[in-house]
């Protein structure tokens, strides 16, 4: 691990010297105008014994001692010399993608505080852990206390910084007022795995395909990104906190997240679904199912288990990002009139409907839960037989096909399909299910995909990722049983021979026609998926894979 810090260090030092010369530092509307805030940085202690620091930017236009309410991102990736890999040329607070002119504007005071390990906070770091937790808590409570805030607070944050809202759930600290989550890895578990069998990433901005394991690059990646130095022109203690965390630290965290089992010690206190079930706090929550990085998968089992009525959630065609761009308009008005609300106590009505749902169609529609209350899980036997558990090269000893008959009617899948099956093969290894809109032509676009490992019954659930697919009249509904996908599992392969001796599939379909009602379009990734992942099956496969499957009729009105 010491060759980590020195490469982390030599790169983002050359980085920052090359970068500084060509590119030059503006604002940008990611990056407050430094003449709009006064900024401040502050440190205080949590309950694991690190010490936090954080930025703290206050609107100019208010006098100085004027109570504020406060946005509060707590996260890994906002060193002074770095916002992940990319530099930053001046010494200030790394904003990048946080919308802190908005919050500014609207006279919230803003809090970045970093995470233990990170930044320039001392301490370890550890995925979600009591350490982790413990700084989220000492955040919120440190800004709630502060003479110049009104002792509200509101978390907000993408991803990493939505996972830090979701420990504030967790903690309880006084003065979390709400929280705002885009993306977050709800299940720190179904981060790293599917079911026991490793995640690939994808290599932006070099290659946007899965290639890189979860286990162990993630952690090995987080380490490095801890071991950030501060600026030259940062204060002594921060760069003597920057550079504080225990090479001891990473040893003990790449170990705990390269354990493959669920149930887990590690997990288990991580298991922030549970913990957060019947939480009160108000949340906005938003997830992309076409998201390669924190897929659409438990995220929906921790919004079932929020307890407020005035939660919001938007579920829709995008990736790893949250929806100012590339959505509806209204994403931006909403999150602000949500915070207008739930933290700066102000007389306003928070606009759009309790869930927002984007179709793959590119439509919008109003819903009141996702999947919706119609949403049907519709029984279909599949055919069996027997894959070879190989790698790479697409080949018919890989694929076990079911493929209905052209509908005779539009069908729509909102939801997570499962497949239950009884195999016989090794108990390491993989066993994947894929379902597929088949149009006339053949062409074959994916719809969802999950995984699972044999293990020692052969007895499986394979869970896949939700989503919110309409299907015309005359496609079809393929689904594929395979033993994994090149592109989103690191899966060991056992080059054995894998007997499907039963399997079946549950597709959740909505019994009610839907009348998209939301103004906006498709996002760039629906075409994107359908010109980079569709596949076209021989019209020989469709026929001997064809069978009977009985759809409910759907009601209209």
């Amino acid at each position: 691990m010491t060759l980590g810090r020195t490469l982390a260090r030599t790169l983002a030092f050359a980085l920052l010297t090359v970068t500084t010369i060509v590119v030059p530092a503006t604002a940008t509307a990611d990056t407050p105008d430094p003449a709009s805030y006064t900024w401040t940085e502050a440190y205080f202690p949590s309950s694991s014994g690190a010490e936090i620091h954080a930025d703290v930017m206050r609107p100019n236009n208010i006098p100085a001692g004027q109570k504020t309410p406060v946005v509060l991102t707590v996260g890994a990736y906002r060193s002074h010399l770095l916002y992940l890999t990319d530099p930053l040329l001046t010494r200030a607070p790394s904003t990048l993608d946080l919308h802190v002119d908005d919050f500014l504007a609207r006279g919230y005071t803003y809090v970045i505080a970093d995470l233990p390990g990170y930044g320039g906070s001392s301490g370890c770091p550890d995925w979600g852990g009591p350490n982790e937790r413990g700084g989220v808590k000492a955040a919120v409570e440190w800004a709630a206390s502060q003479p110049w805030s009104t002792g509200k607070v509101g978390m907000y944050g993408l991803s990493y910084e939505g996972f830090t809202g979701l420990m504030g759930l967790a903690e309880h600290p006084t003065g979390l007022a709400a929280v705002a989550t885009f993306e977050p890895p709800a299940d720190p578990y179904a981060y790293f795995f599917m079911q026991g069998v490793p995640y690939r990433f994808t290599a932006k901005p070099v290659l946007d395909r899965g290639v890189i394991p979860s286990d162990p690059v993630v952690a090995i990646e987080h380490s490095m990104i801890s071991q950030t130095p501060g600026r030259p022109d940062d204060t002594d203690h921060y760069r003597a906190n920057a550079v504080s965390t225990p090479q001891s630290c990473y040893a003990d965290f790449v170990k705990k997240l390269s354990n493959r089992d669920p149930n887990a010690a590690v997990w288990k206190e991580r298991d922030l679904i549970s913990e957060i079930r019947g939480n009160t706090t108000p949340v906005f929550l938003a997830q992309g199912f076409l998201d390669k990085n924190t897929r659409a998968d438990r995220v929906i089992d921790l919004w079932h288990g929020l307890a407020n009525p005035e939660n919001k959630a938007w579920f829709a065609q995008m990736g790893h990002q949250d929806c100012f761009t590339d959505c509806r308009d209204t994403f931006s008005s909403e999150v602000m009139a949500f915070f207008d609300k739930h933290v700066a106590d102000r007389p306003v009505a928070v606009p759009g409907p309790k869930v927002t749902v984007g179709q793959f169609d590119g439509r919008w529609r109003s819903e009141t839960d996702f999947p919706p209350a119609d949403s049907t899980r519709v029984p279909v036997s599949l055919r069996t037989g027997t894959y070879t558990d190989r790698t790479i090269i697409p080949g018919p000893d890989r694929d076990i096909w079911t493929i209905s008959p052209p509908l005779a009617a539009d069908q729509h899948l909102s939801g997570a399909p499962s497949v239950s099956a009884q195999a016989r093969g090794p108990a390491n290894a993989p066993i994947a299910a894929e379902v597929y809109d088949v149009a006339p032509s053949g062409m074959a676009v994916p719809i969802t995909r999950g995984i699972a490992m044999l293990g020692p019954t052969g007895q499986v659930n394979i869970r896949m990722f939700n989503q919110d697919w309409p299907i015309p009249r005359s496609h079809r509904i393929g689904i594929h049983i395979t033993n994994t996908n090149d592109f989103e599992w690191a899966a060991d392969f056992t080059n054995a021979r894998i007997t499907v001796d039963r399997a079946d599939a549950q597709l959740p379909l909505l019994a009610d026609v839907r009348h998209p009602d939301l103004a906006g379009g498709p996002g760039p990734l629906i075409a994107k998926l359908i010109n980079e992942r569709s596949i076209q099956l021989p019209p020989d496969l469709i026929a001997a894979a064809e069978t009977p499957m009985q759809f409910p009729v759907r009601h209209d009105g």
